[in-house]
């Protein structure tokens, strides 16, 4: 089980969703700032913590040794997770999968897997976990999901031209995924990121433009 909080829409009773995967080392509590600086009144926020312990935070998977079982395992219970959430109420179409590093690629990992089409995957300075066999795994809706993919030119931890690749592949695979480059390291290139974010979930949470 993973140890997730809700945090409450700013308006209305919606069904908007936005799960959030935090990157290696961090936890929920590094995200607390999303939901104010995001500016979608209407959506309620999932916050999640990984499942292993890591310094003080929590990590997804292991990155020193094989990092395939904890991947597989991470997949595996947060595809129970949005289970649990459809089961709550909150139809997959009106779901967002948001994840930054090691969460980034748990988001793409698990959305193009998952078999309900969500409303939007967003990915944040990750990479994609042998794209091949992600090739190979996809859902039947995986071609209909649609995906933003950021990354930093100047990313000293998770270098940009091998990600470019990897998107290159999935896209030519048939994948819809929007790539967007910003000059920045492994972080979020403040409001500039925030915003094409935001302008990208707009339409898919169906909120008017």
């Amino acid at each position: 089980m993973l140890t997730t909080e809700l945090i409450p829409a700013m308006r209305g009773d919606p069904r908007q969703l936005i799960v959030v995967l935090h990157g290696l080392g961090d936890s929920m509590d590094g995200w607390r700032w999303l939901p104010r600086e995001l500016q979608l009144p209407d959506a309620q926020y999932l916050m999640v913590n990984a499942p292993d312990p890591y310094y003080g935070g929590y990590s997804w998977y292991d990155l020193q040794g094989d990092s395939g079982p904890g991947i597989e395992r991470s997949r595996a219970a947060l595809f129970e997770l949005l289970d649990a959430q459809r089961a709550a109420g909150f139809p997959s179409e009106s779901t967002v999968l948001l994840g930054f590093s090691q969460g980034c690629l748990m988001t793409l990992d698990v959305g193009f897997r998952y078999p309900h089409r969500l409303a939007a995957l967003v990915g944040i300075s990750g990479y994609v976990w042998e794209p091949e066999e992600l090739v190979q795994s996809l859902a039947p809706t995986a071609r209909q999901q649609s995906a933003l993919f950021t990354h930093g030119t100047r990313d000293p931890l998770i270098p940009l031209a091998p990600v470019r690749e990897q998107v290159k592949f999935l896209k030519a695979a048939g994948l819809d995924i929007t790539w967007r480059e910003f000059d920045k390291v492994h972080t979020i290139a403040g409001e500039e990121e925030i915003a094409v974010i935001r302008e990208f979930l707009k339409p898919r949470l169906g909120v008017r433009l």
